[in-house]
C-alpha cells in the first residue's frame, strides 16, 4: 500500500524538484505549448516573484515531491502545481485546504478559462467564478474566490 501524502513548508533545497514538477505538469496539460523554452523564465518567476512572497506548501509521498501550493499574504494562490501521476487523487485538496488553512479571509485565482478539469475542480472545492481577464500570453483566464 503506498505511503500517504505529507504535507510539509518548503525549503530552498526543493527548488529544482520544483521546476521539474511544474514543467512535467504544464507539459501534461497543454501538450501544444514549448514549456522547455520558458524554464529559464519561470526559474527567474519562482526565485525573484513567488518565493519572496508566498508561503508553499509541499506535498510528498515515500520522500518525492508529488505537488505544492502557493499563497501569499493577500490570499492569492498562484500556483497549485501536482504530479500528473497523481491526478484524481486527494493531493490537490489537501493543498488546497492548506491553503485555505493559511489564508482563513479568502482565496482567490486565475485559471485557464479552457482548463475544464481544473475550474470543476475549483468549484467542488468551494470556489465560484467572480470573472475574466486575458493573460499576458494573450489566454483567457477565469478569476475564482473561496469566501469561509
Amino acid at each position: 500500500m503506498p505511503e500517504a501524502f505529507q504535507l510539509r513548508p518548503y525549503r530552498e533545497n526543493d527548488e529544482d524538484a520544483s521546476i521539474a514538477l511544474w514543467l512535467e505538469t504544464w507539459r501534461q496539460a497543454y501538450p501544444s505549448i514549448n514549456f522547455d523554452a520558458r524554464v529559464d523564465w519561470w526559474r527567474n518567476r519562482w526565485r525573484n516573484e513567488l518565493v519572496p512572497v508566498a508561503q508553499i506548501v509541499v506535498a510528498e509521498q515515500n520522500g518525492a515531491m508529488v505537488g505544492f501550493v502557493t499563497i501569499d499574504r493577500t490570499g492569492y494562490l498562484d500556483q497549485l502545481v501536482v504530479s500528473p501521476a497523481k491526478w484524481g487523487s486527494d493531493v490537490a485538496s489537501l493543498l488546497v485546504d492548506d491553503a485555505k488553512r493559511l489564508s482563513p479571509g479568502g482565496v482567490t485565482l486565475k485559471v485557464n478559462a479552457d482548463n475544464a478539469r481544473a475550474i470543476k475542480f475549483y468549484m467542488r472545492n468551494g470556489f465560484v467564478k467572480t470573472g475574466d481577464e486575458v493573460n499576458t500570453s494573450g489566454r483567457a483566464v477565469d478569476l475564482m474566490e473561496w469566501k469561509p
